[in-house]
């Protein structure tokens, strides 16, 4: 199994759960969604034009549409040569379940990983039990995708963009579908003011968690 890749980095999880917790990511390439606010639009096509070498994807110091293929063994070995730290590995993307990732995190729970993928929700999530799957549903966006309700089972966490009072609206709709409660974290989108006064507001009112974007702030990846 090989997977499209767009970025391998070592940097800390600036985002939900794990914040503050040195991270590895793994970001794949293709995402048909269409989030207008998106921060990583050159994730979304896999236009074979832009496939390049796995050395010159992991030398890259701009966000560009190059990507390359890789193995679970070839990111594992990226890992090694590049003398990688962190032990939990962030997939991303994109949208990272549009690909089967059992092999990719077995592979990396095989040697010693623990794994975190966060999803969109609009298709079927294929990993093992043990990892951690963190639902950042993205509800009428362009591409025309649902949130799936296997999805919203199978989530560990839902950590929601939140921009303006109909977000949580939506995201109220969102939990009435789950049949058992799940931490909820609130991300105001861009990190603007009223979206952040919001989600404060909100999370203290549902005693629900806030998730700032911490890297952002840092200046890191």
């Amino acid at each position: 199994m090989r997977y499209p890749v767009n970025e391998i980095f070592e940097t800390l999880q600036g985002e939900g759960r794990f914040t503050g917790m040195p991270a590895i990511f793994v970001r794949l390439q293709g995402c048909p969604v269409g989030c207008s606010w998106c921060d990583t639009k050159h994730t979304w096509e896999q236009n074979s034009e832009d496939e390049r070498p796995l050395g010159d994807i992991l030398v890259k110091t701009a966000a560009t549409s190059c990507w390359a293929w890789a193995t679970p063994e070839a990111m594992l070995a990226t890992f090694a040569e590049r003398g990688f730290n962190a032990k939990l590995v962030v997939i991303t993307g994109g949208e990272p379940c549009m690909f089967d990732l059992v092999p990719l995190c077995e592979a990396l729970h095989s040697a010693g990983y623990s794994t975190q993928i966060e999803t969109s929700g609009t298709f079927e999530i294929n990993v093992p039990q043990e990892t951690v799957i963190t639902l950042s549903p993205k509800v009428g966006m362009k591409g025309g995708y649902a949130i799936l309700d296997s999805a919203l089972e199978r989530a560990d966490d839902i950590k929601h963009p939140v921009a303006r009072e109909r977000d949580i609206e939506e995201l109220d709709a969102l939990l009435a579908r789950c049949s058992s409660d799940k931490p909820v974290y609130l991300q105001p989108v861009s990190q603007g003011k009223r979206a952040t006064k919001l989600c404060i507001t909100t999370c203290i009112k549902r005693n629900w968690r806030l998730s700032v974007q911490l890297h952002k702030y840092l200046g890191i990846e």
